[in-house]
């Protein structure tokens, strides 16, 4: 009798008290029974929005089963059932982190590249991701560490565009005028270009590591790529490459400031000699005008007034010379 009383007492604690759990705001659970968690008739990842950038091989391989979440709250669960917890916070690590071995990559510290003209060079930043709650299964069930498989996936994409990469900007007016010696400048070595169009890789890493949800089950929200560090033996030369640009472009500028100056200072010239010219030709151009309209009056009215001006002009001379009629030219 005693045995069947433990037991229940057993059955009791294990069944009603510890039977109880909870999930926090920030996580979201699924739940197995016998080790097989609840499915959503019969829903599959592939057929979500989040597969979509999958291709036909890639959809047949990670084709999961939509699994039931369970929210924040208060739950219960029986002996032969277990949960499994996720949180679904955004979370940071640096790029160059290798969740295998904390030594590798300096450390973690550096991430090393390889760039077309075959220099090693090290990256800097970090990556943020968070588990996806509608492909669970995947991130519980589908791989042991999807971490580490997430790291090692984002990582060999992002050697694979920093060794191919071109970039889509255009060249700037400078770009396409300034030569140093027999070398263009816009031939300049990866190492810039990639500098200078950060933004633009990090995008693409973002846009190409779409499909991680999909496959284990991690959205990467951001890629961060921060800083790119030159090889020791060529930072000096990078350095006065860089230098040597940077005097080019300044040169360029400042006589390209010089001729718009010029320009608009010839403007300015051409604008004052024509209103000169104009202003010296409007009164001729009226008296022209109102010695028309005197001989329109009449051909006596015109005399008139040429008389009238020679008798204001005799009042202001001090001397008149007539010529004699009839004397020799």
């Amino acid at each position: 009798m005693e045995i069947f009383y433990g037991i229940g007492v057993y059955l009791f604690f294990r069944c009603l008290i510890f039977g109880f759990y909870t999930v926090d705001q920030n996580e979201r659970a699924v739940k197995t029974t016998f080790g097989r968690a609840e499915r959503l008739n019969g829903q599959r990842s592939s057929a979500q929005p989040f597969a979509q950038n999958l291709n036909e091989d890639e959809k047949h391989r990670y084709d999961f089963p939509i699994v039931r979440t369970i929210g924040p709250g208060l739950h219960f669960k029986f002996p032969w059932e277990r949960v499994y917890k996720a949180s679904i916070a955004t979370e940071t690590i640096d790029m160059a982190i290798d969740p295998e071995s904390p030594s590798a990559n300096n450390n973690g510290t550096l991430l090393e590249a390889v760039t077309q003209d075959q220099l090693n060079i090290g990256l800097k930043g970090q990556l943020r991701y968070r588990v996806s709650e509608q492909n669970l299964y995947a991130y519980f069930f589908g791989i042991k560490n999807p971490i580490f498989h997430v790291m090692g996936y984002f990582v060999s994409v992002l050697r694979e565009k920093i060794a191919n990469f071109e970039t889509r900007s255009k060249p700037t007016e400078i770009d396409n005028q300034a030569v140093l010696g027999d070398t263009h400048i816009s031939d300049r070595v990866s190492i810039n270009d990639l500098r200078k169009n950060l933004r633009e890789i990090n995008d693409s890493m973002l846009e190409e590591c779409r499909t991680s949800a999909a496959r284990y089950g991690i959205v990467l929200e951001a890629s961060l790529i921060t800083g790119i560090e030159p090889p020791h033996e060529v930072e000096s030369a990078l350095a006065a490459i860089n230098t040597a640009y940077n005097n080019v472009s300044s040169e360029i500028s400042l006589a390209k400031a010089s001729a718009d100056q010029t320009i608009v200072l010839s403007r300015r010239a051409v604008e004052i000699e024509t209103l000169k010219v104009q202003a010296e030709v409007e009164p001729l151009i009226a008296l022209a005008r109102q010695l028309r309209d005197l001989k329109a009056a009449g051909p006596q009215v015109l005399a008139d007034f040429v008389r009238n001006v020679k008798m204001n002009l005799y009042t202001k001379a001090k001397k008149i010379i007539v010529e004699k009629e009839g004397a020799r030219p």
